[in-house]
């Protein structure tokens, strides 16, 4: 009987004691998970094509978490929710940008993070939801797609009927010049053949010209001393010209100011006595015109004789 109770007891042990272990490792592991990981939103406005659950997030190239779900936004299907558990110490900023990224062409897609300066404050302490949102920016693929669309637009514009037909007409025009300048080749030949000749003529005038420049450079040049030596001996004569003036006019300056003053004064009334004597003159120059006899023996002409 002692044999049985030792290994009953054993057996209760062995099992208290498993037990008490699975949950210390239980509770262990939920306490590390709540105090090893956070979790995020990140809120895509594209097709997150390649991204699925349990896909890897990296930061800058580093894997620092999972993605936990992915889901349509209720009030918006055209984006995309996805919740990520990341490392507690990642230090995601306000600044923190995630992009949908994938391993080459064909692999697996995942979440990229990027930005973070060191100066940009916590996202936790700016965003006070239960689950901060970081914030997204397009993927290389959206950029490409958004690129090839509008191109594909502008190409549409481009190529519509009006610009076709505008396009045709132009190519119709070009079709028609060029048969008419294949018509007038011959007039075309000619004409080049003229301005040929016309340009040779017009070197040959310019050489000529150049030439007779040359010689009339020469010439100056010739006679550019000569020139100097007379227009200098001019010079040299009109300077001693205002000198001798200048001097004429120092030494009569007195005679000079006293014509200016006196002389100027007497001016009027002698041109006054003029005046009355040219009258004087007129008078006697009527009278010896009318009756030179009379005037000279000083009588009057006889008075013809009239019957009455």
């Amino acid at each position: 009987m002692e044999t049985k109770a030792n290994y009953i007891l054993i057996g209760a042990f062995t099992l208290a004691v498993a037990i008490f272990g699975l949950l210390f490792a239980l509770w262990a592991a939920n306490y590390s998970s709540e105090k090893s990981f956070r979790d995020y939103h990140v809120v895509f406005n594209e097709a997150v094509t390649g991204l699925s659950e349990g896909g890897v997030v990296r930061y800058n190239g580093i894997n620092v978490g999972t993605v936990d779900s992915l889901d349509l936004v209720p009030n918006d299907p055209r984006k995309v929710i996805a919740l990520v558990r990341l490392e507690a110490d990642v230090p995601i900023k306000t600044d923190t940008k995630a992009k949908l990224s994938q391993d080459g062409l064909t692999g697996p897609g995942f979440i990229q993070l990027t930005g973070g300066s060191p100066a940009a404050p916590p996202l936790v302490s700016v965003d006070k939801r239960e689950i901060p949102v970081i914030q997204t920016e397009a993927s290389a693929l959206q950029n490409i797609a958004d690129t090839a669309s509008r191109l594909v637009d502008r190409m549409d514009q481009v190529l519509s009927e009006q610009n076709v037909k505008r396009m045709a007409n132009t190519l119709e025009s070009i079709e028609g010049m060029t048969g008419a300048i294949g018509d007038q080749r011959e007039d075309l030949r000619a004409l080049i053949i003229n301005a040929r000749k016309s340009t040779e003529l017009l070197e040959k005038t310019l050489a000529t010209t150049n030439r007779a420049i040359e010689d009339i450079d020469r010439e100056l040049v010739q006679e550019l001393p000569q020139l100097i030596n007379k227009l200098d001996g001019t010079l040299s004569k009109m300077d001693s010209a205002a000198g001798g003036a200048d001097k004429i006019l120092n030494e009569n300056r007195a005679a000079i100011s006293s014509f200016a003053n006196d002389g100027l004064a007497q001016l009027g009334p002698t041109l006054a006595e003029l005046r009355l004597l040219i009258r004087d003159l007129r008078q006697v120059t009527d009278r010896l015109e009318g009756g030179p006899a009379g005037y000279i023996l000083g009588r009057d002409a006889p008075k013809e004789f009239e019957p009455k």
